[in-house]
């Protein structure tokens, strides 16, 4: 026979409290608050370069997304795709379409590499994004890339979207 499930108790704040769990620690929830914002807020301490995200990339990247990050099966494409997107058939890519070079960090920083996403460390994923945005074209060969030089990098389309209207949303 299952035990029941305890009974919800209001606690002084008016909360309900069910005593399942324990409160996280401040460094519990320092771990999971990883959001980068397109500002650079967020970005944490290390540094990378597209050389040392060659070694992390073929690794960590190219069985999906090819060798020279070209897309292979259903894994998309990171390079090209400049000049696409008013085209019919617009090749969506962190080249042509991501909008900061920031998000696209979170974004590798979260939920890559696919199969487990978030073992890479801070200087692999800086690493990483600096290999992609190279191959674009976007920054210069040798660039090293961290907190203070990553929101610093112009995408290609960085103005291609619209403002969001919302008013609880920062402009």
């Amino acid at each position: 026979m299952a035990a029941a499930d305890p009974a919800p108790q209001s606690s002084i704040d008016g909360a309900i409290r069910y005593g399942l769990g324990e409160p996280l620690t401040t460094d519990q929830i320092a771990a999971l608050n990883i959001s980068v914002l397109p500002n650079g807020e967020g970005l944490p301490e290390g540094k990378g370069s597209a050389r040392e995200g060659a070694t992390v990339y073929a690794t960590h990247c190219a069985a999906c997304h090819g060798d020279e990050g070209e897309g292979r099966g259903d894994f998309v494409a990171l390079v090209g795709g400049q000049g696409t997107l008013s085209s019919t058939q617009p090749v969506l890519t962190v080249g042509s379409y991501w909008p900061t070079a920031t998000t696209a960090f979170d974004y590798i920083r979260r939920a890559m590499p696919y199969t487990t996403p978030g073992v890479l460390t801070a200087d692999e994923v800086y690493a990483v994004t600096a290999w992609i945005l190279e191959k674009n074209q976007i920054i210069a060969p040798g660039t090293v890339l961290d907190r203070r030089t990553l929101p610093k990098v112009r995408m290609p389309n960085k103005d291609g979207f619209l403002p969001d209207p919302r008013p609880d949303v920062a402009r």
